[in-house]
């Protein structure tokens, strides 16, 4: 069988096209059969109020196309431009390999790939953020 496997703890929620399903008491596993389905852990979602540094929008904006609030193709490109300034000021290694993956998952349409990617370099961002404001 292939396809992806969501494992959820009791009461967690998910976004599946569109859709918010809550899981039951128990933890338990959904197997998601259809290619490209648009999927988000709500734990996961950015709220629009913290969407307020240059990762967290990029985030939130690959979060609105898993929503089904912005369409693939209209952000796509602006997207991609987005990663690429990101690329510019993390310059180390392990930020370029999420970068690149990021950049690739966007490429194929795999949105979550690229949301789990750049949610990686979150703290990265915040203690950069952190030291420059001292």
């Amino acid at each position: 069988m292939s396809g992806l496997v969501l494992k959820l703890g009791p009461k967690e929620r998910v976004l599946i096209n569109g859709a918010v399903v809550e899981n039951g008491e128990r933890r338990s596993r959904l197997f998601i059969l259809t290619p490209h389905a648009n999927l988000l852990r709500l734990r996961d979602a950015i709220h629009p109020d913290e969407a307020n540094t240059p990762v967290r929008r990029v985030c939130y904006a690959m979060q609105l196309v898993l929503s089904g609030d912005a369409s693939p193709e209209d952000s796509r490109l602006s997207t991609l431009r987005h990663i690429e300034e990101l690329s510019r000021i993390l310059t180390d290694s392990d930020s370029r390999r999420h970068l690149t993956i990021a950049t690739d998952s966007v490429l194929e349409g795999k949105y979550y790939q690229g949301l789990k990617a750049l949610k990686c370099l979150i703290p990265r961002e915040d203690r950069l953020l952190a030291s420059h404001r001292s």
